[in-house]
């Protein structure tokens, strides 16, 4: 841990007399361990001058910010309005099922994200796989796009 601990303290000073460096420290973190450790934040708020419900309080908001390491693939399915209105309620709970995890639960080897739009209203409901943008989706050719997942160890990361 303290090689660890040195890492962190070596990527947030170098945005300690930055204004606003909180966000990109937390995103060098993130880059350089793949999370946020829960034990770095204390180490985070120490060198910023921040308070620990600071740090934290910006890790819980953003929802990109993980605290666990991730999984080896991210499946992101849009939940916004004309996502629903073209029937991803059927497709998050295919998803849900086929996956046996919850949205925004962390799985083995996939996690299932919620989303509130990645622009493709017209050819919805839509879904990013590992930082690649899905269109006009429907059980078929979410199942394809799991399975896919599901046949290789790791993927890229958005």
């Amino acid at each position: 841990m303290s090689q660890t601990k040195a890492s962190v303290s070596e990527l947030v000073r170098h945005w300690q007399d930055v204004p606003g460096g909180l966000m990109p420290a937390l995103w060098s973190i993130q880059n350089a361990f793949g999370h946020v450790p829960s034990h770095a934040v204390p180490e985070i708020a120490s060198i910023l001058n921040l308070s620990v419900a600071e740090v934290h309080g910006v890790i819980s908001f953003y929802h990109d910010f993980k605290t666990e390491p991730a999984s080896a693939h991210s499946i992101k399915l849009c939940r916004a309005e004309a996502c629903q209105a073209m029937g991803v309620r059927a497709l998050e709970t295919f998803a849900e099922q086929r996956l046996g995890v919850k949205f925004d639960e962390q799985g083995p080897l996939v996690c299932l994200e919620s989303v509130y739009c990645l622009g493709l209203c017209a050819c919805a409901p839509a879904a990013m796989v590992d930082g690649k943008l899905h269109a006009r989706l429907n059980e078929q050719k979410l199942g394809k796009l799991i399975d896919e997942c599901e046949s290789t160890e790791a993927g890229a990361h958005d």
